[in-house]
């Protein structure tokens, strides 16, 4: 799977300039970009299979490329994944609201969003939550954070909801948010496959010949 991005508050550099950091990043990164067009088109199949069993809507790809990067990422060693943020030993907190995708501690905190537009303030927030020291304890220290999405042409070859937080939109969100998120942040907008789409009608792939 290819990918643009972006570097807030020159991540880029400081990644390229911390052995550590580097090797981690890369980690994650090689999970993303070995996620193949075939093991997208298969996954998508099960999963359209299964919603049919159960007489429940199907039609994007999203479910798909978050099972297949979770698989990869869990066979990474010390990479976590559904991490809470704070190490919450009251249950005030409660979990699904303080929760990151994965994360390396004392490295990345990783957010995968393909939600409503409306959400991207606070997934933006959740990474910067997990680096910034913070009155709460946590059950996570990250250094960086990365936060990973669908491009406008991964939208529609995806048959992604027209109101996701796209990439190109996420961008227009960081000069006023500049104060906010305190914390260096690669921005990666994931593109469409090379060989195939979702028909928007149909719900079926499509192959490009």
């Amino acid at each position: 799977m290819n990918f643009i991005y972006y570097s807030h508050r020159f991540a880029e550099a400081i990644i390229a300039s911390d052995v550590n950091l580097s090797k981690r990043y890369n980690e994650f990164v090689n999970a993303l970009k070995s996620i193949s067009d075939d093991e997208l088109i298969d996954d998508f199949y099960n999963k359209k299979a299964y919603h049919a069993l159960r007489k429940t809507s199907f039609k994007s790809l999203t479910p798909s490329i978050n099972a297949i990067l979770k698989k990869k990422i869990e066979c990474i060693p010390d990479w976590q994944t559904e991490v809470e943020i704070f190490n919450d030993t009251t249950g005030l907190l409660g979990n699904t609201e303080w929760r990151l995708d994965f994360a390396c501690d004392s490295a990345f905190c990783v957010e995968v969003a393909f939600n409503h537009g409306e959400a991207i303030a606070w997934n933006l927030l959740k990474p910067v939550l997990a680096c910034e020291l913070n009155h709460v304890k946590k059950a996570v220290q990250g250094k960086i954070g990365i936060y990973v999405c669908a491009t406008d042409e991964m939208k529609k070859a995806g048959n992604i909801d027209s109101a996701s937080g796209l990439y190109e939109k996420v961008l227009r969100y960081l000069p006023p948010m500049m104060n906010q998120l305190t914390v260096p942040i690669m921005i990666i907008g994931l593109c469409a496959p090379k060989t195939f789409y979702i028909d928007s009608k149909s719900k079926d792939v499509v192959r490009i010949l």
